[in-house]
Order: C-alpha cells, then structure tokens, then sequence
C-alpha cells in the first residue's frame, strides 16, 4: 500500500493509521489481503503494530538516502548518514566463471573468479543482499581481511593497485526468488530494488561485476538530471 508508506493515511499527531477493517472498506479488498500487506510493511520496518492501541507509521525508521551520480559504497553512505550497518552470512568462494560472468568481465570462459557474497543488516532489519564477482587477478580471498565490512569497493580503493574510472549501472524491479527471500527473510515474490552494476578501470577493464538487492523502506535514490545548455 504505496500511501501508507508515503504517509498519507497516517495521522499528523501521532501517525497512527486507520484500522484493518477501514482500509478494507476504502480499498474494496479482504481483511486478509490488508492483513498480508501490513505484515509486509512491518518486516520492512515501515510500520509499528501495539496489540492493544494501533498500528503506527514507523517515524524512526532509517533511510539510507544518496544520488546515483556519485558511486560509494554501501557501508560509506550508511556511515555519512551515522547509521550502524552489520554484515551477516559473509560467503566467498574462488571457482570458475559462469559463461554469463566470463562475458561480463571479459574474460576467458575458463577464467577464475572470486564470489562474494553477504546479507547488510540496519539494527535486526535486513535490508541488503549484495553479490560480488571480480576477477582473480584483481582481488582473491586472501585479500579481504579478518575486519572486512562488506564493501568490495572500498577493500579495491583501499588496494590502490588499481585506478578506478566508473561504474555502469542498471536499475530494475525484482520479485524475490526463493534464495535471495531466505537470506533477506522476506516473503516470496517481494518486489526489490536491484542494481546490476560493471565496475571498469581507467584502462577500461571491468573489474567488478556485482548485483545488488535492496529491500524497499529502507533505502532512497536520487538522480541529478541537468539541462544542456545547448538545449535552452
């Protein structure tokens, strides 16, 4: 229910919403169709229920908030924003690319990868499941250290072997499959936010290949789109 999570039916005083059976009636569906959308929006941190007194629009709920023009890592937005991130089910593997990967990174089908893989926690809430995949010759296993916070770029940066240009980035909506819902713990099917990015050198190698996948509620971009003078 996108004006409950924009806030329009909560009160101004004190953000309560109305109850299950008048969103029922004002949107001619179910309760259980309410219900299910409630539960929904209290998994994301959206809203607070209190047995007893109500259901709240959750006012402290934290957005990390950032314009796409500029790439950071996750773990560098949160900390601007002094917002506490934790990194949960850190997974990493050296093995063969896949064709798909091969293709991305440009390189040979035999090639060998390093896949990294975590959940990003906000408090209990989690709100990201992020996938890394980088060639060998730029990063392998050994070179993510006992204090690795899960940003790959930043362990890249930090490395300075490589000179880093820019990231070409792809924005789509995703319904959750059954693995990524599991380590999100999010129901089946629940639309996400996903950037599929390339990462290139200066020299023009990709360096990185990642997906990102972001839980809605938590999470604000923004893109700065400026007029060419050439237009006006």
């Amino acid at each position: 229910m996108a004006s409950i999570e924009s806030g329009n039916l909560a009160r101004p005083s004190d953000g309560l919403l109305p109850s299950e059976a008048e969103l029922s009636q004002r949107y001619s569906v179910s309760r259980a169709t309410v219900r299910e959308a409630l539960s929904r929006l209290e998994q994301r941190g959206v809203i607070i229920r209190r047995h007893g007194v109500g259901t709240f629009l959750n006012s402290q709920r934290p957005i990390i908030e950032s314009g796409l023009e500029r790439l950071e890592s996750l773990d560098t937005l949160a900390h601007r924003m002094d917002l506490q991130t934790d990194m949960d089910e850190l997974q990493t593997q050296e093995r063969p690319a896949s064709a798909t990967e091969a293709k991305q990174l440009q390189i040979s089908e035999d090639g060998t990868v390093l896949s990294v893989s975590r959940v990003i926690r906000i408090g209990d809430k989690r709100v990201a499941f992020l996938v890394d995949i980088t060639p060998l010759e730029f990063l392998g296993k050994q070179d993510l250290s006992d204090g690795f916070s899960g940003s790959v770029l930043d362990v890249i940066l930090q490395r300075g072997s490589l000179v880093l240009s820019h990231s070409l980035t792809d924005i789509a909506t995703e319904n959750a499959s059954d693995a990524v819902s599991k380590k999100l713990n999010i129901p089946l099917g629940e639309p996400l936010l996903k950037l599929t990015a390339l990462l290139f050198s200066v020299d023009g190698r990709v360096v990185d290949y990642s997906h990102s996948y972001f839980v809605p509620g938590f999470f604000r971009f923004h893109v700065v789109r400026r007029i060419d003078p050439c237009d006006t």
